[in-house]
């Protein structure tokens, strides 16, 4: 059996690391640090995870991460680079945080503050030649969970050239586990419950750069990206309504098509039959991504919705998808593409 460490598991994304992993065939938990929480048994944070009852929270130190086959980061933004500073050079990490994903410093600066850390390889592996890439790599950046609905949504119809990447417009709408597990009067169910609200509008959005970044990449051209997020009345899922400019001559056959051929051969990304739409209700608890798309002919615009669980795809499903990559593993080892709906 591989070991894992889990840093920052009293977190909802740590949580969703430790049920995943509990559930591996390959991968056993030997350590899950929360510096806030060290001292308590796992179960008493998450009484979903009975099964760990044995399990105690350890203060978050690099020594004892380092000693797992693979070290999972689930820290707030900014806070992975130290630790990783100080784990083995050799050691296999996933970084949950947003700490290595961007390339470019000055967007790193610009949506973040304070120093660049670097970049590593880019864990989505649905992208072109990028599950070959998590392969071979030791050290891997995990998307953002927005950047994962928006660019599994995207990325093949700007890839094939069917979309044009300008006037790039997405709204999505996300749980409020997307948010993290704080107490903050936005968070409060008496705020939630029975509303939607916008937030971080005006493209300050700090997925924003993460999403032009990739799309840029696959369509050879910079993309500009218009990004509307909401905040939904559910624990968890995003569904993101994603519109492009359809390039002259593109017909709805081609679309489609274009994104299916793409999902072929990503077990766990399904573009749904005609007349079906992505639900968050049926990719919760899974690492499965849905995807449906239409060309609005009146308006010349791709539109595809696509749904996914924050917490599964978007965030702790994902960084086990390639942790199994990394550690030669079946990439579908001990996650589902099944959700528990109802």
């Amino acid at each position: 059996m591989m070991r894992a460490a889990v840093a920052g598991a009293s977190g909802y994304a740590g949580g969703e690391l430790l049920r995943l992993l509990d559930a591996h065939p390959d991968i056993t938990v030997v350590a899950a640090a929360a510096a806030s929480r060290a001292g308590e048994p796992v179960s008493a944070v998450h009484p979903n995870l009975s099964g760990l009852g044995d399990l105690v929270l350890s203060t978050t130190d690099p020594e004892l991460l380092g000693a797992a086959d693979v070290v999972f980061l689930a820290l707030p933004h900014g806070e992975s680079a130290s630790i990783v500073a100080a784990l083995p050079e050799g050691a296999a990490v996933i970084d949950l945080g947003a700490d290595f994903r961007l390339i470019d410093p000055a967007a790193w600066a610009a949506y973040y503050g304070g120093a660049h850390a670097g970049t590593w390889t880019y864990g989505l592996p649905e992208l072109p030649g990028q599950r070959d890439r998590i392969a071979s790599s030791r050290r891997v950046a995990n998307p953002g969970c927005y950047a994962t609905a928006v660019t599994l949504a995207l990325a093949p119809l700007l890839a094939s050239g069917l979309a044009e990447p300008r006037d790039v417009v997405v709204t999505a709408a996300s749980g409020t586990s997307g948010a993290g597990r704080k107490a903050t009067d936005a968070l409060l169910a008496t705020q939630v419950m029975g509303s939607m609200s916008a937030y971080k509008v005006g493209g300050v959005h700090q997925h924003t750069p993460e999403m032009e970044q990739s799309l840029s990449a696959v369509a050879g051209a910079p993309v500009t990206l218009s990004f509307t997020p909401l905040l939904a009345p559910m624990p968890r899922g995003i569904v993101a309504t994603c519109t492009a400019v359809a390039a002259s001559g593109a017909s709805a056959d081609d679309v489609r098509e274009a994104l299916v051929a793409a999902d072929r051969d990503g077990p766990l990304v399904h573009v749904l039959a005609a007349g079906q739409g992505p639900q968050t209700s049926s990719v919760a608890g899974s690492n499965a991504a849905q995807l449906q798309v239409a060309l609005d002919a009146h308006a010349g615009r791709i539109i595809v919705v696509s749904a996914i669980d924050n917490l599964g795809k978007g965030a702790a499903g994902q960084a086990v998808q390639n942790a199994n990559l990394v550690l030669g593993l079946d990439e579908r080892a001990g996650l589902t593409a099944d959700g528990v709906a109802p």
